[in-house]
C-alpha cells in the first residue's frame, strides 16, 4: 500500500470549511501518481513508451468530508490487473486514523499513437504489487439514467480542464458535473464513467436527471446526443 500524510488546506474546501468532492478526488488521483512516480513508471516513463492510463470508471463512498486544516492519510494500491485494464483501490483517513472515504477505479491503458487498449510492459507489472481489495460495496460500473432530463447551460472545454495528455482531467469532468448539482445538495456517494475523451474547445450539453433515492445524474454529452461522460451523485 502507498499512503501520504497531508493537511486540509484553505483551498481544498468549500464554503462550508469542509473537503470538496473535487479536491477528494484530487488527493486519490494524487497518491496513485505519486505512486506510479516513486516506482519509476510516471508520466515521463508513460510518455517515452507512448502510452498512458485513462480513468474509465470512478466510485466514491463517502462517510464524512474532512475539515479544514485537519490531519489526513491518503492511501492507495492496485488490486487486480485483466489485459489492459488495471483495477485501483483508494482511501481517506482523518485526523482520528478512521476511515473517511473509499474508492474503487477502473483504468484502461492506451497506446497513444493508435488510440488502442495495450497490456502493460512487463517492467511495469513487476513494479506494483498488488493486495486484496478494500471491503466497501462494490457498485456497477454501467451507469443508467431514468426519466425525463432537464437540459443545462452548455460548457466549452478551456485550458484549465487539460491535464499533462492534453485532454480533459477525469475530476474536471466531476467538477463541471458538480456545478449542476442543487446548492444544497450533500454527496455521500459518486459514480463516474467515461466514455470518450474531450478536448480543447468541445462542448458539453448537460443532462440532469432527477430519481428517486436522492440522486441526481449528469449527462456530459457533446453536439451528437453521445455522452463524454455519465456522473451520479447520490445524496445523504
Amino acid at each position: 500500500m502507498y499512503t501520504f500524510d497531508s493537511r486540509i488546506r484553505y483551498s481544498e474546501v468549500g464554503s462550508d470549511s469542509k473537503l470538496t468532492l473535487l479536491s477528494l478526488l484530487d488527493y486519490f488521483q494524487d497518491c496513485s501518481t505519486f505512486q506510479s512516480e516513486d516506482l519509476g513508471v510516471g508520466v515521463e516513463y508513460l510518455l517515452q513508451h507512448h502510452i498512458v492510463w485513462v480513468m474509465s470508471f470512478w466510485q466514491i463512498d463517502i462517510s464524512r468530508f474532512a475539515d479544514l486544516c485537519e490531519h489526513v492519510t491518503i492511501e492507495t494500491f492496485p488490486y487486480d490487473f485483466k489485459l489492459s485494464l488495471g483495477f485501483r483501490n483508494f482511501s481517506m483517513k482523518g485526523g482520528d486514523g478512521q476511515r473517511i472515504a473509499v474508492a474503487n477505479t477502473l483504468w484502461t491503458l492506451l497506446d497513444t499513437e493508435t488510440g488502442r487498449p495495450v497490456r502493460p510492459p512487463a517492467e511495469m507489472m513487476e513494479k506494483y504489487v498488488m493486495q486484496p481489495r478494500l471491503d466497501m460495496e462494490y457498485l456497477s460500473r454501467k451507469i443508467q439514467f431514468s426519466g425525463m432530463g432537464e437540459q443545462g447551460s452548455p460548457v466549452e472545454v478551456k485550458k484549465h480542464h487539460l491535464d499533462t495528455n492534453m485532454h480533459v482531467n477525469n475530476g474536471q469532468y466531476v467538477a463541471v458535473a458538480c456545478d449542476f448539482l442543487p446548492q444544497d445538495f450533500k454527496v455521500k456517494r459518486m459514480r463516474a464513467t467515461y466514455h470518450r475523451q474531450a478536448y480543447l474547445g468541445d462542448v458539453f450539453y448537460p443532462v440532469i436527471y432527477t430519481m428517486p433515492g436522492g440522486i441526481t445524474g449528469i449527462a456530459l454529452n457533446g453536439a451528437d446526443g453521445q455522452p463524454y461522460a455519465k456522473v451520479e451523485f447520490t445524496g445523504e
